[in-house]
Parts: structure tokens; sequence; C-alpha cells
């Protein structure tokens, strides 16, 4: 029987897979709930690997996919930290969903390095891949209107914009919060932004694109709003602000009189797999010409300097000069 048809309705095989491992475990944990469908785990569920764990034998996980169930309808193995599968092991786990047994599903979840690609490839050709990444901007807004449609509030317009910015890149924080306020206010009901508010907490850290691109835009104060999101939230080091702004105008420097015109060509300048990064380091670079981008990157070598001893400002504060200095760059017409 093929691995993608199975007598008891599910596939034989899933991944899990994102950036964010708390949306990941809890994805895992929300699948392996609907394999159970009301039975009894204890009877039902093989776990293997884990955080911790540096080693599993996949001869036992193999034994227990081919081991048909007991009392149950069916088998639910899980493999955590499934980027821990060598090529050896991954091999005879691919042979095994050459011809999988019908009444076992087999649950990878990712973690610990990338999933072995056959593996990987063997899962997305005969089951179902289960992928938790939020994504960015209109991306990220939709993934989150998709996962309050059933939760277990509702929550009106502005309250969902004001959870949005107030999660930023830390989705993983969704789940909790909206049983917090379900225990709050109760199961169905409509939560406004002013019932939101004292449920909110810390603000969640951004993505490294949203302060370069605030920079970029000439935009200051969302730009140290952002960075002080970072600092906070995000616990990043003045220094590892330093390097993500470094890297950024390093970009523009390499492409800066290159006499690169495509965002292939760009890419490939930067070292960039793909060519959106490549397509905004080459409009940048060119927008601000070489006197502005040689000026940024004397700030950065300036705050450098600050950050390892040569002045008495706090880290916090160098970062913030220089995030103000260089979206004020980026803000001048050329």
């Amino acid at each position: 029987m093929s691995a993608s048809a199975t007598t008891t309705g599910h596939r034989a095989a899933y991944l899990v897979k994102g950036a964010d491992p708390s949306l990941v475990a809890q994805a895992a944990h929300t699948l392996v709930e609907q394999l159970v469908a009301g039975g009894d785990p204890s009877m039902m569920v093989e776990e293997f690997g884990g955080p911790g764990v540096d080693q599993f034998d996949v001869g036992a996980v193999i034994d227990a996919c081919t081991t048909p169930p007991f009392l149950v309808d069916r088998r639910v193995v899980v493999v955590r930290e499934a980027g821990q599968v060598t090529a050896a092991d991954a091999k005879r786990l691919v042979a095994y969903l050459g011809d999988p047994l019908p009444t076992t599903a087999l649950v990878l979840v990712a973690g610990g390095g990338a999933v072995n690609q056959a593996l990987s490839k063997a899962v997305t050709a005969s089951g179902d891949v289960v992928d938790t990444s939020v994504g960015t901007g209109k991306a990220r807004t939709q993934w989150l209107a998709d996962h309050l449609k059933g939760g277990p509030v509702r929550l009106d317009g502005a309250a969902q914009a004001r959870l949005g910015e107030h999660l930023g890149s830390d989705m993983g924080r969704l789940a909790g919060l909206l049983d917090t306020l379900a225990a709050a206010y109760g199961r169905g009901t409509t939560v406004t932004a002013a019932d939101l508010e004292p449920f909110l907490g810390e603000a969640g850290s951004l993505a490294p694109w949203d302060l370069t691109d605030a920079i970029d835009a000439g935009r200051t104060a969302p730009a140290l709003d952002v960075l002080h999101r970072m600092l906070s939230a995000g616990d990043s080091h003045p220094l590892v602000i330093l390097a993500l702004l470094h890297k950024h105008y390093r970009q523009m420097l390499r492409l800066d009189g290159s006499g690169v015109t495509s965002a292939e060509q760009a890419a490939e300048l930067i070292g960039s797999k793909s060519a959106y990064p490549g397509k905004k380091a080459l409009a940048q670079a060119n927008r601000l010409g070489s006197a502005r981008i040689a000026r940024a990157v004397q700030l950065l070598a300036e705050a450098d300097l600050d950050l390892r001893g040569s002045t008495g400002l706090s880290g916090d504060l160098v970062v913030e000069v220089l995030v103000a200095r260089l979206s004020r760059l980026g803000g001048q017409r050329r």
C-alpha cells in the first residue's frame, strides 16, 4: 500500500517544521492529539529523541513503526529533534516509507539541525508537511488572523492589530495569551484592545529587517522603537546589533561601483541564495550613493570603538545614537 493511502484515514508520515521551536512544539502537540483522536496516548503514542537526547536507535523507531497496534486502531510514532537523524538512519526511514504499515503514523518533529533532505523529500512525496513559519509583512498578518479564527476568544480589529504589533516575531506566545484571555473573560468572548492591554506584558522582539528597513526609509522614531524592542524583549546585545548593521552596509559597499544591475547578480555578489535581498540591497545602495555609504561605514567603525571602551557611554546609548545617525542618512535626498 502506498504511503499516502492508509486504511485508517491518516497519512503514513508527517514532518512538523519551522523557525520558532515553540511553534513547532505546539503544532506537533496538536497533530499528535488529532491522530490520537480521543484514544489512550499511553497505548497509542511512542516517542524517541528530544532535547538532551544525543542519539536514539533508529532501529527501535522502525520496529515501533512496523508493530501493529494492540487494542487500539493505530500507533503514533514521534521522532523529536529529527535533525539529529544521520544520513544512514534517514536512508532506513526512507526505505520504510516506501512500504509503511497502514496503521502507523510517523511524526518527525524538526529540531537539532536541518532534517535530512532525502527524508524530507520522502515525507513531502507521501505524507504531509506542517510548516509553522510565520513569515513577514502581510504573510505574518494573515498567519495571525488564521490562528485567531479558531482561538478560544474573539478579538476585534483594533485588538488584533495591537496584538500583532505587540508580539512582533514572538508568535509562540500567542496560544498561551489566548488561553489566559479565555480564562479571564470566558470562552467565545469578544476581546477589545482595552480588554487585551492588561495581559500583554513585555513587548515581543522584532526581526532584524524591521530595523534595517526603518533605517533605510529614514524613519528615525520607528527605527529607535524597533531597536529598543530588540535590546529588551529580544535580548540582543549592542554588539549583535552592530554586527547586523555592519552586514547590512557591507552588502551595499560591495555593490557600490560594481556595475551590477540585476537582483540576481546582486544576490550572487552579496552571497544570498535569494534574489529578493539582492534587490533590496541594490536599490538602497543606488539610493544612498558612494558618499553616504562611506559615511555609514565610518559611523559603524566609530560605534565599534565606542562599544569597546573608547567612551563612557553605555552600549545601549551608543547603538541608539548610531541608529539615529544612520536613519538620518537614509532619509536624506541624494
